[in-house]
């Protein structure tokens, strides 16, 4: 499909409609050997499985409102089931609606179903991930993690990250080391899109 393409960047076909039909024949290719699919995806001896990711909080393009970044994620990494992961997340879910209501803050949902509350910060939506987490009784980092999409080529202009909500331009440098310091001091393990897709300035060549 993507010689089919012949395009940089899935133009012609598009990313979705790939993405698509990968999925379905490797479904159809696992159903023809007999093997559930993360075993025909991972080999005969794969035992685990992919871990969810639940999409709670949604900033940037996908709500409007103060948040630059578009995704926070819950990864319930200490599940031992993909049905009791899925429970983890759903609880923490309406832990974290009950929090955010009770700070009188919007429980209305973003573009993909993550609660799109006005904060001071992005910093402080990842703080409520984990005490939202907290009040389910788990543990941050152990049993549930953090995962962001922050989607930053949409707040990526002119050269520099631009925060709006924050009223801070922060250079690729400072971008880094925004992401290093807060994956330093947050249980989050997953990050998407930390920089534009177009930002390859001061890469080794």
């Amino acid at each position: 499909m993507i010689d089919l393409d012949g395009t940089p960047n899935k133009a012609r076909l598009g990313a979705n409609a790939i993405l698509a039909v990968s999925l379905a024949t490797a479904k159809a290719a696992a159903m023809e050997s007999n093997r559930p699919l993360f075993q025909y995806l991972g080999g005969v001896n794969a035992h685990v499985l992919p871990v969810p990711q639940m999409n709670v909080v949604n900033g940037g393009m996908h709500a409007m409102n103060s948040i630059d970044f578009q995704e926070y994620m819950l990864m319930p990494i200490g599940a031992s089931t993909f049905s009791e992961a899925l429970q983890w997340g759903a609880e923490t879910y309406h832990a974290l609606k009950n929090l955010l209501a009770k700070r009188g803050l919007s429980t209305l949902v973003g573009d993909e179903g993550g609660f799109g509350p006005d904060l001071p910060d992005n910093e402080t939506a990842v703080k409520v991930l984990v005490e939202a987490i907290e009040s389910t009784g788990r543990t941050p980092g152990r049993d549930i993690a953090i995962a962001l999409d922050p989607a930053a080529s949409e707040f990526y202009r002119d050269g520099a990250y631009h925060l709006d909500g924050e009223g801070r331009v922060l250079s690729s440098d400072e971008m880094v080391d925004y992401w290093v310091d807060l994956v330093g001091r947050y249980p989050i393990v997953s990050l998407e899109d930390g920089m534009a897709e177009q930002d390859w300035d001061g890469w080794p060549s």
